[in-house]
């Protein structure tokens, strides 16, 4: 059974691109032909800095609006699950037996819940699961759409651009397709009371001029087109959580930054482990209780999963904005290797081009 308030999810400011290991991590759920069939592929990436393009090399990004992914996953759900419009009020958790109670008056009993409510407190409260913010306002994710002007196209396919200085308080603005129009996901380090944040909203084109002032060189004149979302993130941990007869996923067990961009792959991996390895043997035997719930919060795979997504936040907030010497160094670093890497695949692509034009 499938509970949630809304039998089609409403629009939602969430991941908005799959790519690299989420896509090998969403093929093990049996349902990536139908996910990726409902995307937009960029096929190949730029990458820049300082107004330099660095890299133009092949990518397998996949971009879809949050709510549309959602659900398409939904639409795969088999016809005998059956889908319950309504919240759940109440918990009651048993070493046996779950006893759920919905908006609607109904009760439910089953063997196992699996909580995936997000950021959504209310029910862990219930069941005194708490969580600990480790790191508030840890970064800001800002998106929107944008068009070029004075032509019909940007030059590029899709464009990663990462900050110029750790004043700018940015990790990267990164532009991708998803269907005819180029979505705009701008990553920055501030507080929601920034007031750049508000110039954001008023003059957005001079806003990330502000920020990226060589950007225009491979980005052109362009102009923001449509709403503009702001989504702060917080990372916490979870406490509390390993109870009898209920197992929590995703953002509901810990969250993790949309900067480093492995939230979906973490909630990916957390529901292949569960489908593939632990519910089935869960529901072979007797019982439901803590003891076999925490087999999954200990499954090697998902810990190591969880610590490489705390781990990215961390690196990849401390290498954008953190000052000091060694991040200078750090920052240099990075731009000469990603140079170094387009100027040999250039190279390469060229004599690859000279080879098969030999006669």
């Amino acid at each position: 059974i499938l509970i949630d308030p809304h039998k089609i999810y409403p629009p939602d400011f969430r991941c908005e691109k799959l790519g690299g290991y989420q896509l090998d991590l969403l093929r093990k759920t049996g349902i990536a032909d139908a996910v990726l069939a409902a995307t937009t592929l960029d096929h190949s990436a730029w990458t820049a800095r300082l107004g330099r393009l660095l890299d133009k090399k092949p990518s397998d990004q996949h971009g879809i609006i949050y709510d549309d992914l959602v659900n398409t996953v939904r639409r795969q759900i088999p016809g005998n699950v059956d889908f319950i419009e309504a919240k759940v009020t109440a918990v009651a958790t048993s070493a046996d037996r779950q006893m759920l109670t919905l908006s609607n008056g109904e009760e439910i009993s089953a063997r196992l819940i699996i909580l995936a409510n997000g950021l959504n407190i209310g029910l862990r409260h219930t069941l005194g699961i708490e969580r600990e913010v480790i790191s508030p306002c840890h970064s800001i994710t800002v998106g929107f759409n944008v068009v070029p002007v004075g032509r019909e196209t940007f030059e590029f396919p899709a464009l990663t651009y990462f900050t110029e200085n750790s004043a700018a308080q940015m990790s990267y603005l990164t532009l991708f397709p998803i269907g005819s129009a180029m979505r705009a996901n701008l990553m920055v380090y501030r507080g929601m009371d920034d007031p750049w944040l508000r110039r954001m909203r008023q003059t957005p084109e001079q806003a990330m001029h502000e920020l990226m002032p060589n950007l225009r060189a491979l980005s052109g004149e362009f102009k923001v087109d449509g709403i503009i979302k702001i989504r702060p993130a917080d990372l916490y941990i979870t406490k509390g959580h390993r109870q009898a007869g209920i197992v929590l996923v995703g953002d509901a067990f810990c969250t993790s930054c949309p900067a480093a961009g492995t939230g979906t792959g973490k909630v990916f991996m957390d529901v292949q482990r569960l489908c593939n390895a632990y519910i089935p043997a869960w529901l072979a035997s007797e019982g439901m209780d803590a003891s076999k719930i925490s087999q999954f919060y200990d499954d090697p795979e998902k810990r190591a999963n969880d610590a490489s997504s705390q781990r990215q936040a961390y690196d990849l907030r401390s290498i954008s904005i953190d000052t000091g010497l060694p991040w200078h160094v750090r920052r240099w670093v990075r731009f000469l290797h990603r140079a170094g890497l387009g100027a040999l695949r250039h190279v390469r692509e060229t004599l690859s081009v000279r080879r098969t034009a030999q006669p």
